[in-house]
């Protein structure tokens, strides 16, 4: 079985952006404004074409079997509006990825998006955590770096105002994959700058923290194959000894990296560095990069075709890829017969 795990809900109605869009006016009136969650009026039919005609084509197309789903996260926004406006537009995303994994279920499975917000304590995304995985049977989160859009001035995931989102994650054994959202700091290029250099900094966040040592069931993923990790590992691996610890030893039981590398060599690269018991298969398809590769004639996000290219794997590593890690990371995943 081949399992994606990372993609995103990026095809929804047109109802949905409707919706968001009357958020954003409201509280561009009154930053403090706090309405009521409300309703997005989508029938199961809606659902069906915007997944068939999109995800659930290209899963066949490109022969995967399941994608770990969740909401879009260039939409997540927590910079938008305030604690009350995510935590609306947050349980509607949830809630809409509960119904696509319902009407697809051997297809998808569910992790939830997190009501964060500048300057609120974390732990107030707990109790949507508790929602999701207890009533929704979803497998994982999505935990966001930088609720501020890439201003980068709230607290680091090595703060221990992250712990109790930490100690739930290790309560329901389910991941968090390290996911900003869009930024809103014209220094950064969202799907660029932004996502490739959070994913680079969570990393250097968590491996310099105490934060494995106190939760060493912990399980994190950084996607987008790592940002710069792979590629400077060296450069992490020496600081690491100045700080009088070994990188491996710090890192390797609890941090796990997707394979959203939209090209060969940056793939085998990804393989070489990092063991492949760390490494779990993913596309994020339909998502950041959706054009042919004119090198290839090939979708640069068709990444089971660089796993399959690499020849310096063995079957079973390359299964241990497509499968086997993704079941032991997403321990609470069940799929149907």
């Amino acid at each position: 079985m081949i399992i994606d795990c990372h993609g995103h809900y990026t095809t929804t109605p047109p109802q949905v952006g409707e919706y968001r869009e009357k958020q954003k006016e409201a509280v561009a009136k009154d930053p403090d404004f706090i309405g009521e969650k409300g309703q997005i009026i989508i029938s199961d039919d809606e659902i069906r074409e915007t997944i068939e005609k999109n995800q659930l084509r290209l899963q066949q197309e490109r022969g995967t079997d399941l994608t770990i789903f969740s909401p879009r996260a260039s939409w997540m926004g927590h910079h938008i509006g305030n604690e009350h406006t995510s935590q609306f537009w947050t349980e509607h995303q949830n809630d809409l990825i509960r119904r696509v994994c319902d009407l697809f279920p051997k297809n998808f499975a569910p992790v939830a998006q997190l009501p964060q917000s500048p300057g609120v304590d974390p732990a107030k995304s707990v109790p949507e955590i508790v929602r999701t995985v207890e009533q929704m049977g979803f497998i994982g989160i999505n935990l966001n770096p930088d609720p501020s859009g890439g201003h980068w001035n709230g607290s680091s995931l090595a703060d221990r105002s992250f712990y109790p989102i930490y100690e739930k994650m290790v309560e329901y054994d389910i991941p968090a994959m390290v996911h900003v959202s869009a930024a809103c700091n014209e220094c950064f290029h969202t799907t660029g700058s932004h996502y490739l250099g959070a994913d680079t900094t969570g990393f250097q966040q968590l491996m310099m923290s105490d934060v494995f040592k106190d939760f060493p069931e912990l399980k994190i993923i950084i996607p987008h194959g790592g940002g710069a990790v792979p590629y400077h590992w060296g450069r992490f691996r020496g600081m690491a000894l100045d700080q009088g610890f070994e990188l491996e030893e710090r890192v390797l039981n609890n941090i796990y990296f997707d394979t959203c590398v939209y090209h060969q060599r940056g793939i085998d690269l990804l393989l070489d560095i990092v063991p492949t018991k760390n490494i779990l298969f993913a596309s994020e398809m339909i998502g950041a990069v959706r054009g042919v590769d004119p090198e290839t004639g090939h979708f640069f996000d068709d990444t089971k075709r660089y796993i399959d290219g690499n020849t310096a794997l063995t079957a079973e590593q390359k299964q241990e890829i497509f499968e086997h890690n993704s079941r032991r990371v997403f321990s609470r995943l069940q799929i149907p017969a």
